[in-house]
């Protein structure tokens, strides 16, 4: 099996895919703007012959399920998944909840499946589970592949040196140090957030999650505010610019 970070560009979410002797899967695909070039590099990818089983979103942000609608339809209708609590505003095309209105796009009307707490996907040699990790939005989903020990996290952890933002539809800042303990419980081996590199190593992931973790208990003990000296981020962001940077020491691998 192989996984395979295909970075985002510029707003856009990091996309995973995720290849086995079975069947490929694609975690989350950035927004439309893209979606030929996710086209493109998709089938640079996957091998001549197979197709894209399905797509596994981690929640409904413009930035990560703008382009399933295209993407699938790409790929002979390959199902799309989504924790239930999303399905119909992407069925409708919402662009409030699914801030596709921040950027002043629409979101394309996109028809999904349910997606369940421990839900599977076997690839004849690997799983790929699904677990419920909701803050960031209510629909949060982390995909892994228990074998490998690799998590793609959606905007639980958007960026290894930026927390998520809670502030927008849906945002629980409880929910995200719950859902981070989550993680942390895997020991995980690598992590793909939403944006930048790949973490890898054991000790770097629990130290970045750990990191987030502090965070929200420090927000969630200051009566849910964030530092007043943080820079406000930007309508189209889904996370946190910390000052000073956090710059922690972790070895990111493409």
């Amino acid at each position: 099996m192989r996984i395979v970070r295909l970075p985002g560009i510029h707003h856009d979410a990091n996309a995973t895919l995720v290849m086995g002797n079975d069947g490929n899967l694609l975690i989350d695909v950035g927004t439309s703007w893209y979606q030929l070039l996710i086209h493109e590099r998709l089938m640079g990818q996957i091998p001549e012959g197979e197709v894209l089983s399905a797509i596994l979103l981690t929640c409904r942000r413009f930035n990560h399920a703008g382009g399933a609608s295209f993407i699938s339809s790409q790929f002979s209708d390959a199902p799309i998944h989504i924790e239930a609590g999303a399905s119909a505003a992407l069925a409708m095309g919402d662009f409030a909840s699914t801030g596709a209105g921040r950027f002043d796009s629409d979101m394309p009307p996109t028809e999904t499946e349910a997606v369940v707490d421990g839900q599977q996907w076997d690839l004849g040699d690997c799983i790929v589970e699904a677990i419920s990790t909701p803050g960031h939005t209510g629909d949060g989903m982390t995909y892994w592949v228990p074998d490998k020990q690799v998590a793609s996290t959606g905007p639980l952890v958007p960026h290894a040196n930026h927390p998520s933002r809670w502030d927008m539809m849906g945002g629980c800042l409880p929910d995200l140090a719950d859902s981070i303990d989550v993680l942390l419980d895997l020991d995980l081996k690598m992590l793909i957030p939403a944006h930048g590199g790949t973490v890898s190593g054991t000790n770097e992931v629990e130290a970045v999650l750990n990191k987030h973790l502090s965070f929200f208990e420090e927000c969630i003990a200051d009566d849910g505010s964030s530092p007043s000296n943080w820079p406000r981020p930007s309508q189209m962001s889904t996370f946190l610019s910390p000052r000073p940077s956090w710059n922690l020491h972790i070895k990111e691998e493409e």
